[in-house]
């Protein structure tokens, strides 16, 4: 069969594009943005990629299946041909619910936050103890080549996002999986462009727990409070929680206070720890919550931890991109102000006293409508300096931000940006750049000029 995808070079589309190709289907498909890292994964997988919606693509390449992905609608020129002609058309979560998961064991992490680095590691700890799972990860996981795979098991874990499915379709994309295991890392108001409040998000995360089998496992931090309204209006599946600290059934005892080294405990009992590279208390959530999952399909504690003893974390994921001189530059996909102030305050515990530069872009719909304007200042505190960057498209006033603590700067320019730092930028130092975008380019002449300098 031959499987046209529009919107081929998001995460989740790539991936489909990729399980699709191990399927043995032939593969094309557009977008406007052709770009690695996916750009190159798929063209190593001899994927047709072609620029742009045009209905002519469609007409030279006569596909059998239009697989739509969720950032088209109506009117978009692809769009109208596939309806227009009666081409045989799915969403991408529907296509792998039907192709591909119907059949197995499906370990889905859902939340906020953290779902590309907990599906990473689950994925990994299977991988380590020999399970040769299947997996699609909104990210590039350091301990493997790529994405997404089709694996070579029953089980598949899969990053369990509540975005929306397709023009056709408004339902969260986790309601396609039917999953066995599940993970609920957290829940915050985000999405602002699909969800009128938090409410809504709240809804979607009931429907998903509605659909958990009750021989399955529902895992979640015991101090989410959101997550327990939503487990509150029903749950029929065992729910196991995780504390750091606490008194859970499953809990992390910190070793180091940067979360570096800690200690993992089953109900009272300490069974294994960790010693990674990771830092900050929420990749110690996130690797319990894969922990308990990966112990729920037979592996045990002491093989999970001596997998995540080795796990490499994900691409853009507090990734060092440049470090020499004393200058480390580091490249996070904070985005929200709970990621970027969790993200900082692990960074601080970890480096103690050298000083911080945090660099932000406000590339997601909810940052750029001000729906977290409040939050953002006060989850940079940690940094001693802030430089945010007004882009294109900013629905709010952002000079109250500068008003309020003469550490952050508004810039508008990369340019603006590229001199602050030079000036700034003197012995030891840590920069950390957060955004869920390309940031135009920053990431390549932030290491230039440091290398010219």
């Amino acid at each position: 069969m031959h499987i046209h995808i529009l919107g081929i070079c998001g995460t989740f589309m790539g991936g489909i594009a990729q399980i699709a190709k191990q399927l043995g289907h032939e593969v094309s498909g557009t977008d406007n943005n052709i770009y690695p890292p996916m750009s190159t994964q798929l063209e190593a997988m001899d994927v047709r990629l072609m620029t742009g919606y045009q209905k002519e693509h469609l007409e030279l390449l006569k596909p059998d299946l239009v697989i739509i992905g969720n950032a088209l609608s109506r009117g978009n020129p692809a769009v109208e041909y596939v309806l227009n002609q009666g081409i045989c058309y799915l969403s991408g979560p529907q296509w792998l619910s039907e192709a591909v998961l119907r059949d197995r064991w499906v370990l889905a992490v859902a939340g906020t936050h953290g779902k590309t680095t907990t599906a990473s590691m689950l994925a990994w700890i299977l991988e380590y103890n020999g399970y040769s799972p299947g997996f699609l990860i909104g990210g590039i996981p350091l301990n493997f080549t790529q994405s997404a795979r089709l694996g070579e098991s029953d089980f598949f874990v899969i990053e369990a996002d509540e975005y929306d499915t397709a023009f056709f379709d408004k339902r969260s994309k986790f309601v396609h999986y039917h999953p066995n295991t599940v993970v609920l890392n957290n829940l915050e108001y985000d999405h602002a462009d699909i969800f009128p409040d938090l409410e809504a998000i709240k809804r979607q995360f009931h429907h998903l727990v509605r659909i958990i089998p009750g021989q399955g496992l529902i895992i979640a931090p015991s101090n989410e409070d959101e997550i327990s309204a939503v487990l509150a209006q029903g749950c029929w599946t065992a729910v196991e929680r995780s504390s750091i600290e606490g008194t859970s059934e499953w809990n992390a005892i910190l070793l180091h206070p940067d979360g570096s080294e800690f200690m993992v405990a089953l109900k009272g009992e300490n069974e294994a720890s960790v010693s990674w590279n990771l830092t900050g208390l929420h990749n110690i959530s996130n690797a319990l919550s894969a922990i308990a999952a990966a112990r729920n399909v037979g592996i045990t504690v002491a093989n999970s931890t001596a997998a995540l003893n080795r796990f490499k974390n994900v691409k853009r994921r507090m990734e060092v991109i440049y470090q020499k001189n004393g200058v480390t530059v580091y490249d996070d996909f904070a985005h929200h102000p709970t990621a970027i102030q969790t993200t900082l305050t692990g960074l601080r515990k970890k480096v103690g006293d050298e000083p911080i530069i945090a660099v932000v872009e406000l590339a997601s719909n909810s940052m750029k409508q001000g729906i977290h304007q409040s939050t953002l200042g006060p989850s940079l505190q940690e940094a001693n300096i802030g430089f945010i960057y007004r882009s294109p498209g900013m629905q709010w006033d952002m000079t109250a931000l500068e008003q309020a603590d003469d550490q952050l700067y508004i810039m508008d320019s990369i340019e603006e940006i590229l001199a602050a730092l030079a000036a700034s930028v003197e012995g030891t130092c840590h920069i950390l750049i957060m955004s869920n975008g390309h940031f135009e380019g920053l990431y390549g002449r932030i290491k230039r000029q440091l290398g010219a300098d």
